[in-house]
């Protein structure tokens, strides 16, 4: 059975922000981190958003995002809902960088321009931004596995989890869930 990615505690999510930072395209590369761990987005669906997905015609973010069948891995549409948080490193970075078309991509790459990343190039990116920052075992599913493994710790129940991924079966949620030690000291205690 293929290891699955890690799940970031708020430390490490912050060490890979703060090296973020430092770096060229820190406002790019924060949206791009932040879309996996605020609002559960896979590698493609990052990848394939364009402007006019997240903004609305007057330039306002939007506060739901509706994907398309082709930009889902199972190619079935969904809305992924747009947190405050998320909200918020939207307007961020869109005051650094503003698509000169609605149909552009809406993470550039220094190379495509307007037509963004591929998920493999995206998926790159991200195995190269969380090495620098020094965490090991995290991939582009990190932030989507974070993102699951935060709600449900929070008692939300496993089918408000599992629309909130895109997924349509029950049992596909369960591999997203860690059990962190955090977890299991508050389960006990209910007993």
């Amino acid at each position: 059975m293929p290891k699955q990615a890690k799940t970031l505690t708020q430390p490490e999510l912050r060490r890979v922000l703060d090296y973020i930072a430092t770096r060229p395209h820190a406002a790019r590369n924060r949206a791009i981190v932040l879309c996996t761990f605020l609002g559960g987005l896979r590698v493609g669906e990052v990848s394939s958003l364009r402007y006019s997905d997240v903004m609305d015609g007057i330039g306002n973010v939007r506060d739901e995002i509706q994907l398309l069948p082709e930009q889902t891995k199972g190619r079935h549409g969904r809305t992924v809902f747009v947190s405050a948080k998320l909200k918020r490193e939207f307007e961020q970075y869109l005051k650094s960088h503003t698509p000169t078309k609605p149909e552009d991509r809406l993470f550039y790459t220094q190379k495509k321009g307007g037509r963004g990343f591929t998920p493999n190039t995206l998926a790159q990116h991200f195995h190269y931004l969380y090495k620098s920052a020094g965490i090991v075992g995290a991939s582009s599913h990190s932030g989507r596995r974070t993102f699951a493994t935060q709600i449900a710790s929070r008692g939300v129940s496993v089918r408000v989890l599992m629309r909130a991924l895109g997924h349509r079966q029950l049992s596909t949620v369960m591999p997203y869930i860690d059990a962190s030690d955090d977890m299991l000291r508050k389960a006990v205690e209910l007993a």
